[in-house]
């Protein structure tokens, strides 16, 4: 197996090394549709279409006992103006009936509600994880600047608010769809008979009730959407925000050693507090923006509690409607109405739908963009060696700085060869590094890998799983792979004697190693699994010179046969490495250009161009 441990993509600054070229952003029908693809494509696409059905049924259902919940409106008013006590005790039979089915269907689709977005989420999670996780995706959208920063707020946060919120909207947006169909009939023959009493002229206004409701909750929409529209560029920066202050803290964590020794916790805290009052300050747009908008929903709602009294009292004081039907036309006028103004009541979700979709949407297409970007420009050809070596030809590798080769034109690497590549300190050796490994495809020229499976690629901050150390040292193979002994053995020749008897302790939780003794961990590894081509970046030049010179005695007693490239600095006295080669900047080569959506460009503002 190739064992492939993904090298660190950004600097100690926690900033990624890629500058960028805008892209616009994706229309939001376009958006819908890629999402729509993504749909398609889920594994759990049937159960959510099931659901669907039942919760369609469920809707139905619940419309129909609403229309009957408003039919018995009349007889029971109608009893209170008799004074019919055993009919209106009746009446209370005939409730308790409607309510109780009511109520069975309630909790049905409130269960229903629930199960779809774990299911919607679901979905949506396994898309974005199978689509990130696909062979050097990952690593490509993380070097690709402002675009691949903050993928666990896409993958988890994003995808679950996303997902609620689409389910809430659409079962929402049906039911007031339904009950608008359904309720829009009977307001419509209520209120054909009202006549209106005008300067001794009679006045019919056919369907007079469902005018008055579009009017009125039409009046209310476009208020409401005249003020909240704001909300949905709000919403979008309050996120972006919120992501890059939650960064920034995940960074200053990830480094507090780097920068305790630096004494840099002044200069970390004017950054963090620079964050926090960014996010405080959009917060405090958000609060103005729903503020304004609570004035205008909360007055309308409270003027519904009277307008289809209002609306109907002419018609009721001229003796042509009795109470109980007054009753049944305002229960069926504020049915109308609740439809309608369904817009009102969710303009603020809906405007959090439309970012949140906005930001998944955008993550997705960057991820799928790294393979575009891929396949259209120009990149170094990766090809399988005839034989047993590794060739090099012609290789310039493009930076979004510049470009940087390797100054023999021509290098073939066979069995038991020991190479060391190295620059001057102004040359990036990193990028060499993932360009073998098949991680930075961008540039020119051709990699012939050897054939088998027997490469194993070791960064300068190695990557060990969760696990007890026997777990760790036997990755990516099952533990039960190699003997105790052996573990043993490999751990005292690299100098981790003191971890001999630590095989079954947990490595992160129990052991607390610290860089150099991780770096050893991982030389000790390649003993166990004794690959035949090791190709290291600079986890090698952090050593002491006894540490260095006990690695390179391992390597060569427990790796003799295997080809090892070590891409670093020249050490004093070495007569382990045999053959050097030089990296160096390439004045003619170009540089690479790599795409960021709009979208995602307020994420970290550090990064922007």
């Amino acid at each position: 197996m190739v064992e492939r441990f993904a090298p660190m993509p950004h600097d100690m600054n926690g900033k990624s090394n890629q500058r960028v070229e805008t892209d616009d952003e994706q229309p939001f029908f376009d958006q819908l549709r890629m999402m729509q693809r993504a749909f398609v494509a889920s594994p759990v696409r049937k159960t959510i279409i099931w659901l669907a059905i039942g919760i369609v049924i469920v809707i139905l259902a619940t419309a129909a006992g609403q229309i009957m919940l408003n039919r018995w409106y009349k007889p029971f008013y109608d009893t209170l103006e008799r004074r019919d006590l055993s009919a209106f005790l009746m009446q209370f039979i005939t409730f308790g009936q409607i309510a109780g089915t009511l109520l069975i269907l309630n909790v049905l689709q409130t269960w229903l509600n629930q199960w779809i977005r774990i299911k919607l989420r679901e979905g949506l999670t396994l898309d974005l994880i199978g689509e990130w996780m696909k062979p050097a995706r990952a690593f490509r959208l993380a070097n690709a600047g402002a675009i691949g920063i903050n993928p666990d707020q896409r993958v988890h946060e994003d995808a679950r608010h996303l997902a609620d919120l689409t389910a809430g909207l659409t079962i929402g947006l049906f039911q007031s769809g339904i009950l608008l169909a359904s309720f829009v009939g009977v307001l419509w023959s209520l209120s054909s008979g009202f006549i209106f009493h005008v300067g001794g002229y009679d006045l019919n206004i056919p369907g007079y009730m469902v005018w008055a409701a579009f009017l009125y909750a039409g009046t209310a929409a476009a208020v409401s959407w005249f003020v909240g529209r704001p909300l949905v560029k709000i919403n979008g920066d309050h996120y972006a925000r919120e992501a890059a202050l939650r960064f920034s803290l995940m960074r200053v964590n990830e480094h507090i050693e780097a920068v305790s020794l630096s004494s840099g916790e002044g200069n970390e805290k004017r950054r963090l507090q620079r964050d926090l009052a960014s996010v405080l300050e959009i917060s405090n747009k958000l609060m103005m923006a729903l503020t304004r908008l609570t004035w205008v929903t909360s007055g309308y709602g409270w003027l519904t509690v009277v307008a289809p009294i209002v609306i109907a009292a002419p018609v009721y004081f001229n003796g042509d409607l009795s109470f109980g039907g007054l009753m049944m036309a305002v229960g069926a006028f504020n049915q109308v109405n609740t439809s309608l103004r369904w817009f009102v009541d969710n303009i603020d979700s809906i405007a959090d739908w439309r970012a949140t979709l906005l930001r998944v949407a955008a993550f997705r297409s960057a991820i799928l963009m790294t393979d575009e970007r891929h396949e259209n420009d120009k990149r170094i050809e990766f090809a399988q060696a005839d034989g047993d070596r590794l060739t090099i030809d012609r290789l310039e590798i493009a930076l979004p700085s510049g470009c940087i080769k390797l100054a023999d034109q021509h290098v073939e690497i066979r069995p038991g060869d020991r190479v060391l590549v190295t620059s001057d300190s102004d040359v990036e050796k990193a990028p060499f590094f993932r360009s073998l490994a098949g991680l930075w495809p961008w540039g020119y020229g051709r990699i012939a890998l050897p054939d088998g499976d027997g490469i194993a690629f070791v960064p300068r901050t190695p990557y060990f799983p969760p696990g007890t150390l026997e777990e760790v040292l036997s990755y990516p193979e099952n533990p039960g792979k190699f003997k105790k002994s052996d573990m043993v053995s490999v751990l005292s020749m690299v100098g981790l004697s003191k971890l001999q008897n630590s095989l079954d302790q947990d490595m992160r939780t129990r052991l607390k190693l610290n860089e150099v003794e991780i770096r050893l961990l991982a030389i000790a590894r390649l003993g166990l699994h004794k690959p035949s081509w090791i190709i290291i970046d600079e986890a090698l030049d952090t050593l002491d010179r006894d540490a260095y010179q006990q690695v390179l005695t391992f390597m060569e007693q427990e790796l003799g046969s295997a080809a090892i490239v070590n891409i670093g600095r020249v050490a004093s006295g070495n007569r382990f490495f045999t053959r050097v080669l030089q990296l160096q900047t390439s004045p003619a080569g170009k540089a690479i250009r790599l795409l960021r959506p709009k979208s995602l460009r307020a994420d970290n503002p550090e990064l922007a161009d």
